[in-house]
């Protein structure tokens, strides 16, 4: 069984007034969501994950709209939401529970150097199969997000790091 996991896709990232800003990420999104909608047709679970700040005033604020999936993204109600507190979605949430049956799993998003790859590190060493949708990551450099996977795949080689339209081919096919 497979799952895709969302990382951090929030309102915090495309909001201009964010010190958290990333940019432009439309053509990002519409890559998610062509994901998403294929996952959601051939896999049993879609989790989304989202960061707060505990205590903040100033970003990631609990409770606010900063911290809500973005609009734009195709998140259905029976998807899954799991609020993580620190950088690895796997600390003090249900997000093992959640993964009880899957033993593959899909991951992508935003910060690739920071949560994404922390819950890929975290993932690893639970000896999930992972793939990573590269051209479906984001961070605030390329530089960063060559080293990023440059890094893991050195240090994992067993994690597959592909681009959407390898992964999209790659699948129906099997």
């Amino acid at each position: 069984m497979k799952a895709l996991i969302l990382v951090d896709l929030e309102n915090e990232w495309i909001d201009p007034n964010s010190n958290y800003y990333v940019g432009d990420i439309s053509k990002s999104l519409e890559k998610m969501n062509n994901l998403i909608d294929f996952c959601r047709k051939n896999w049993d679970k879609i989790i989304f994950v989202r960061h707060i700040e505990k205590g903040s005033e100033f970003a990631f604020v609990e409770n606010s709209r900063n911290v809500e999936i973005i609009d734009s993204l195709h998140k259905l109600p029976q998807d899954f939401l799991i609020s993580k507190y620190k950088i690895s979605p796997f600390y003090e949430t249900n997000l093992v529970e959640e993964l009880a049956w899957i033993q593959e799993i899909i991951v992508g998003w935003i910060l690739t150097n920071l949560c994404v790859r922390s819950l890929i590190q975290d993932a690893y060493d639970r000896d999930f199969v992972i793939t990573v949708i590269k051209d479906c990551c984001i961070t605030k450099s390329k530089e960063i997000q060559e080293f990023t996977f440059r890094d893991l795949k050195e240090t994992r080689e067993e994690i597959n790091f592909i681009d959407l339209s390898e992964f999209l081919q790659v699948t129906k096919e099997f």
